[in-house]
């Protein structure tokens, strides 16, 4: 079966890295609601996510998408030992910022603001890019994120030593390096299956 290809008028993106909620529109047809099995519902993990046209388009490989969602809460989530939430969503920011994923960007800047109480420095961080980093711990991570997004295989000793130099710890970066590299990934997929889309006025 050819899914049908939806397009969209060019004016409906956001133009800007912003921390606004946005709206995300598929290209291809997202599962419809009323078509979810129990197969499909234990691949979406959390029910409320078949709101969600981007989560209802990848649970047509529910499997796939079960994987996925498991090891994302993981990485964001399991806080007990390593890095705080507000630093792993920098690292999600940053990677987005540098991957041109406007969506991801709004949601993980807006998730850093919401744990780190530090708004006017993450939207620095979508205004400017990595270079506008001044926090040295933040600017180490976001530095970190930037050379796994550009050429992961030439991450390597000089980024882990500067991470070490910013006080963190060994479990510290290897939350640094997962969520980096894991949003380098869903980075791709997005960018790959739908647009964003600017938040309708009130």
């Amino acid at each position: 079966m050819t899914e049908q290809v939806i397009r969209y008028p060019a004016q409906s993106e956001p133009a800007v890295f912003t921390q606004d909620e946005l709206g995300w529109l598929p290209w291809l047809e997202p599962l419809p609601e009323s078509a979810l099995t129990d197969r499909h519902r234990d691949g979406l993990v959390d029910p409320a996510r078949a709101k969600s046209p981007y989560f209802m388009l990848l649970v047509r490989d529910p499997e796939v998408l079960g994987a996925r969602t498991r090891t994302d809460k993981d990485i964001f989530y399991n806080t007990r030992n390593g890095l705080p939430r507000a630093d792993r969503e920098v690292a999600a920011a940053a990677t987005s910022r540098v991957n041109g994923c406007i969506f991801c960007a709004s949601v993980h800047a807006r998730f850093a603001t919401v744990h780190s109480k530090r708004r006017e420095e993450v939207q620095t961080l979508l205004d400017e890019g990595i270079s506008g980093v001044a926090d040295p711990r933040w600017a180490a991570i976001a530095r970190a994120s930037e050379a796994l997004t550009e050429t992961p295989s030439g991450f390597g000793t000089r980024d882990i030593q500067a991470l070490a130099g910013a006080g963190l710890s060994d479990l510290e970066i290897i939350d640094v390096i997962n969520g980096a590299a894991f949003f380098n990934w869903a980075n791709r997929l997005m960018l790959s299956l739908g647009q964003p889309e600017e938040p309708v006025a009130a």
